[in-house]
């Protein structure tokens, strides 16, 4: 699955420009999920030296991300922050009702989310499997 993450509110506390104190187990909770396999997109607002700072921010916490701002690593048509990214998961402070304050809670919802994902896939795959036969 492919998980589109925002920075400031989300990952670490909202004092942009400045960068917040990080939300307790946001990036243990992302690491975890790129463990298991889910691609992270950092989609945020940030730019050029900000942009850096946050992403230097996660890099010494041990998280890099499989693409920032854009779908591809090497994608340079979405390096305007207003493109979108495709995701199949959203994670933001800006949600419609917000995001909870406990990673754990996300983790879940996450993982619950991602559960549905691949049997909803899973049907997919089968139902084209067995037109072809």
């Amino acid at each position: 699955m492919t998980i589109a993450v925002d920075f400031d509110g989300t990952i670490v506390e909202h004092k942009y420009p400045e960068i917040g104190k990080e939300k307790p187990f946001a990036i243990q909770c992302l690491k975890q999920l790129q463990q298991e396999g889910n691609r992270l997109i950092l989609f945020t607002s940030r730019e050029d030296k900000l942009l850096e700072d946050a992403l230097a921010f996660c890099h010494q916490r041990g998280l890099d991300f499989y693409a920032v701002n854009s779908n591809q690593p090497d994608d340079a048509l979405f390096k305007r922050k207003t493109a979108k990214v495709i995701a199949d998961i959203y994670i933001d402070d800006h949600n419609l009702g917000g995001i909870p304050d406990d990673w754990g809670e996300i983790y879940e919802m996450v993982t619950k989310q991602r559960a549905e994902w691949h049997a909803a896939h899973q049907k997919k795959k089968s139902f084209f499997l067995w037109r072809k036969s």
